[in-house]
């Protein structure tokens, strides 16, 4: 067992909607699994437009609707190079997000230590699969922020629908 939490950061654009409604759900069931305490889970965004803000309201109304923690308390930030090698799993929401990481990782000095860079949706049984250079497109978790709350029913949909993958993927490398 390893000596130090494995570490799992989900990654949007604003790091308001999409990546801490994961981090909610990623939590809840790596407790649920027993795994809590081993597995650190945290969230940030692409960009700096939110810094500092909570999670959007909506997020919140539906995270609390299904019986998830709401986020209090959580502040948006940006991702950074240090956190590509202060994680084991990076996991974006969108193709975009996942480029976007793959040049911060490029930018540093080599790939020794840093986190493996997998899209969310890749963990959901359901999802199309997509051959390494395939178009991950195909993977994106749906961006609610333009529309109305159905579209944070769909996005939490589609978090929930990966999440046990990634437990089962964590749990596979800390039984290691």
């Amino acid at each position: 067992m390893p000596a130090t939490p494995y570490r799992v950061m989900t990654v949007c654009t604003g790091n308001i909607c999409r990546s801490p409604m994961a981090e909610i759900v990623l939590r809840d069931r790596l407790e649920a699994a027993g795994l809590g305490g081993r597995v650190v889970v945290d969230s940030s965004g692409v960009s700096d437009e939110e810094h500092g803000n909570p999670v959007d309201r909506r997020a919140r109304q539906v995270l609390a609707a299904h019986g998830y923690a709401t986020g209090d308390g959580h502040r948006a930030r940006q991702v950074t190079a240090a956190d590509l090698a202060g994680h084991d799993l990076l996991l974006p929401m969108t193709a975009q997000h996942a480029r976007r990481l793959r040049r911060l990782a490029d930018g540093g000095a080599g790939s020794d230590g840093l986190a493996e860079i997998r899209m969310y949706r890749s963990f959901d049984p359901a999802a199309p699969v997509v051959e390494p250079g395939g178009d991950e497109h195909l993977l994106d978790v749906d961006d609610p922020w333009y529309g109305d709350q159905a579209g944070f029913e769909t996005t939490l949909a589609e978090v929930e629908a990966a999440a046990d993958g990634v437990v089962e993927h964590v749990r596979s490398f800390l039984d290691r």
